[in-house]
């Protein structure tokens, strides 16, 4: 037990002024380095209505049918006059980006440093560089009015299940959430209605914020039908609220 206690006084001592210092300084300027990407996400995108974020795996091929899938979708998307969010990098995002860049609308990379350094794909009109994952989330959020989904790992989970709370609990205005992939995504939906509702730690009202779809024509119908069944006259009137 002393032993423990010596451990811990040991973990919350810094002895060494200078150390100390230098701490400070560098918890200081994380600080403004955040706010300066608040500011420049702010800035670059805030006349960027309306807008879907797409996400998924960056490990997702050229020739993979979801890379096609997603080539497909955001040229369409695109075209209807959406600006299409990705994360700036390659495989499904490169595929979002790709497709949008070659249509109508702007192709937008909120691209994010890495220990692996993520290299951004040549097919964004906006390019935006985030060293925190907190405030590109921000954005992704903020500027979507759809979040389509599309087989990932662990950030693609990150990033739909962050998008589903902010939703359920009211942090953000209710946008439709597509899942792609039915039989990729199956096995997570199933999950969440045997696991989480059947043990109410959600309500079952919550599993009507995902969707599955398939196919990218089915996908821009199912966002058009979303806000027309709110009786809102256009996309871009709707704002979200602030984060």
């Amino acid at each position: 037990m002393r032993q423990k206690k010596n451990s811990m006084a040991k973990l919350r001592q810094i002895t060494d002024k200078q150390q100390l210092d230098a701490i400070k300084a560098s918890e200081s300027w994380n600080l403004l380095t955040i706010m300066a990407e608040f500011i420049e996400s702010t800035e670059r995108l805030s006349h960027v209505r309306p807008a879907v974020s797409i996400f998924g795996s960056a490990r997702t091929r050229p020739e993979d049918p979801f890379y096609q899938n997603c080539l497909d979708l955001s040229r369409r998307l695109s075209d209807e006059g959406f600006a299409v969010i990705s994360g700036g990098g390659p495989g499904i995002m490169e595929a979002a980006n790709r497709g949008a860049f070659n249509g109508r609308s702007p192709s937008i990379g909120l691209n994010v440093e890495l220990p692996k350094e993520q290299v951004p794909n040549r097919f964004q009109t906006i390019s935006i560089s985030f060293r925190h994952f907190f405030a590109r989330k921000v954005a992704f959020v903020k500027y979507a009015d759809a979040y389509v989904v599309y087989p990932g790992g662990f950030g693609t989970l990150d990033e739909v299940t962050e998008a589903i709370t902010l939703i359920q609990t009211g942090k953000t205005r209710r946008i439709p959430v597509i899942l792609v992939g039915t039989q990729f995504w199956q096995g997570f939906t199933d999950w969440l209605t045997s696991s989480l509702a059947a043990n109410h730690m959600i309500a079952e009202k919550d599993l009507d914020i995902i969707q599955l779809i398939d196919e990218p024509s089915n996908i821009v119908d199912a966002i058009f039908a979303f806000y027309e069944a709110l009786d809102i006259e256009t996309v871009s009137n709707t704002l979200p609220p602030p984060l």
